[in-house]
This record gives structure tokens, sequence and C-alpha cells, in this order.
């Protein structure tokens, strides 16, 4: 694995975690999507990372959107969530990575247009 990509997973997973735990800790709220502040904040937030990831390493761009959103299951399961939802919660999450997927890999097709590879 080259520097860019282990930088860009380490942005992925601690962005995703961190996003997941300030909207948690700014709501008052054990899951961050139960607050608006999640919806409003930290979820955009986190398609926007994966769009500047998948701009910076675009090579299999899809894999940021996804690793930010899994990370935030991640979090959710490691704060003492109760595992009988948790294949429900990890249909969610995938469900929410789709736009993280798309808009990484849009921004990995306009910088590999651009030529500045």
């Amino acid at each position: 694995m080259n520097q860019r990509a282990t930088w860009a997973w380490t942005a992925a997973i601690a962005g995703g975690a961190l996003l997941w735990l300030m909207a948690a800790v700014a709501s008052g709220k054990r899951e961050a999507w139960d607050a608006s502040v999640y919806w409003t904040v930290a979820y955009p937030l986190g398609i926007a990372l994966a769009g500047v990831l998948g701009y910076r390493v675009p090579e299999k761009a899809w894999r940021w959107g996804l690793a930010v959103m899994w990370a935030q299951a991640l979090v959710l399961m490691v704060s003492g969530s109760d595992f009988g939802l948790l294949p429900l919660g990890l249909i969610m999450f995938s469900i929410l990575a789709l736009p993280a997927v798309f808009v990484a890999m849009l921004a990995a097709r306009f910088r590999l247009r651009r030529g500045n590879s």
C-alpha cells in the first residue's frame, strides 16, 4: 500500500469516527443519527470528506465513502450499542455510504479528467 493510500485510510476512518463521536457528544444522544446535528452537519461533512479523499487518491475511490461510514458503524458497535440491531445498522450504514461513494467517485473522475494524477 502506498503512502497516499495509507494516509487516506487513516483520514477516512479517523474522520468518520470523529464525526460520529462529535455529533453524539454535541447532541447528548447515545447514537449520533438520533440527533439533527448528525444529519445537518456530520453526515454532509462525511460525504465531503469522502469526496476530498476521492480527489486526492482517485484509485478505487469508492472505498473512501465506505470507510467513512463504516468507521461510524464501528464506533457505534464499540460504544456498547445493542447487538440485536447490528445487521440492520450495518445495512443502514451501507445505504448511507452510497452518496459518499458517489461523491468520491465523481471527485476521482474529475481529477483524472484534469490529468492531475
